[in-house]
């Protein structure tokens, strides 16, 4: 692993603060950064009496102006350690006007959040200094924002060890690939992620996990994760024709109830049909997968491979995965609405492609953190509400002998 390399000057920054602090735990360190902040501010504000008088205040054989020093007025600052007191210089004819907290500011903590938020975006350490820079007019170097944003890797890590439910109706399963620079090497690494539905309706990302290639032992060992975290059982899991991710489910889950997305398949047989054909084709499979029972899916299905067999190539990608499609209609059409589709999941995708789209990033955590940060805004969005007609969801998991006694057995039916 390459060294971390630190500005000497931290190094003996924090050495004093060893020193001087009786230094236990984390809370003990933020009391020590807290009770540093008040003499920083003060000298910083100080320093700008000096330029606004025109002279140090050791040093009035100097000044240029009949305006002098006139005390200090006390402020209390809210700042991200908590409340900090510090004294504001005044002068005599009432003229100064501080920069860095200017006379009716008393709430500092809202730069950190900004940083944050721009971050939370997908914008540079460099375009968020350079944005700083230009609306406030001073300068924030590249390094103080990686520190600020790093203060969210504690709650990161939190988030993603925290304890899951026992039991989720629903799982979407999918992967993305990202830059990262390894050793001054760009390399792809898969981005996988989940996404739960809970026994009430609500979406949850259960988590996130990074690995330079996709294979059944890491999806084994994503799932093994998931049950170490509480999770006892998964009614069903949608996911694309990811190689080893049934095989992977299936050995951590065994009576997880995996489907293949419709979706997907519909484009993999696409690939095989004419252009001017696609309008027709798309219609007939609409037929198949759409159907009220699966009687009549069964007979679509004999109709498109009747009008379609200049198409083997598109017949073989349903018959190859005919089961995927046979399943769908052990299930009434509310639960069918949600399980022939990883949508859910794509587009939780999609939005990380916004965020990610800037170009390789530097190392795994810078990824993580933007990524965990737009995890945030997608569960804002989705507190208050459910997925659609899940009352409807509900009562058909309900009425289905294959996975009732299982659903009651968590919920509290």
């Amino acid at each position: 692993m390459t060294k971390i390399k630190r500005n000497p000057k931290s190094k003996e920054l924090a050495d004093l603060i060893i020193q001087n602090y009786d230094i236990e735990d984390a809370q003990d360190i933020d009391e020590a950064l807290k009770d540093i902040f008040g003499p920083i501010f003060e000298a910083m504000l100080k320093g700008e009496m000096n330029h606004h008088l025109g002279y140090e205040s050791n040093n009035k054989d100097f000044k240029e102006t009949d305006n002098r020093r006139n005390g200090y007025d006390k402020k209390t600052l809210k700042t991200t350690k908590g409340n900090v007191e510090i004294e504001v210089p005044r002068d005599r004819d009432a003229s100064f006007e501080p920069q860095i907290i200017s006379k009716r500011q008393t709430d500092i903590s809202g730069m950190e959040s900004k940083v944050i938020a721009m971050y939370a975006r997908g914008m540079s350490q460099r375009d968020i200094s350079k944005t700083i820079d230009e609306i406030y007019g001073f300068s924030v170097s590249q390094e103080m924002i990686s520190d600020i944003t790093d203060a969210i890797l504690p709650e990161l890590e939190e988030w993603q060890t925290r304890p899951l439910e026992k039991c989720y109706a629903f799982m979407f399963v999918d992967y993305m690939y990202v830059t990262i620079r390894s050793n001054y090497e760009a390399k792809e690494f898969a981005v996988y992620t989940i996404l739960g539905v809970n026994l009430s309706g609500n979406k949850e990302i259960l988590g996130m996990w990074l690995s330079e290639s996709e294979s059944k032992s890491q999806w084994m060992h994503i799932f093994d994760e998931l049950k170490s975290r509480g999770v006892e059982d998964v009614l069903f899991i949608s996911m694309d024709g990811v190689s080893g991710l049934e095989a992977g489910a299936k050995s951590i889950f065994p009576n997880a109830i995996v489907q293949r997305c419709i979706v997907h398949l519909v484009r993999n047989s696409l690939i095989y049909v004419p252009t001017k054909e696609y309008k027709k084709f798309t219609g007939g499979l609409k037929k198949i997968y759409g159907a009220p029972n699966l009687k009549a899916a069964q007979n679509a299905f004999e109709t498109l491979k009747r009008d379609y067999s200049a198409y083997p190539g598109a017949i073989d990608v349903w018959e190859r995965n005919w089961k995927h499609v046979e399943q769908l209609f052990d299930y009434g059409s509310d639960i069918r609405k949600v399980i022939y589709t990883t949508n859910a999941i794509e587009a939780i995708h999609s939005s990380f492609r916004k965020v990610t789209k800037k170009g390789a990033f530097p190392n795994e955590n810078a990824l993580l953190k933007v990524l965990y940060l737009r995890v945030l805004e997608l569960q804002e969005k989705w507190k208050n509400g459910t997925i659609r007609n899940w009352a409807m969801v509900l009562n058909q998991l309900l009425i289905n002998d294959k996975i009732s006694e299982r659903l009651k057995k968590y919920s509290k039916i």
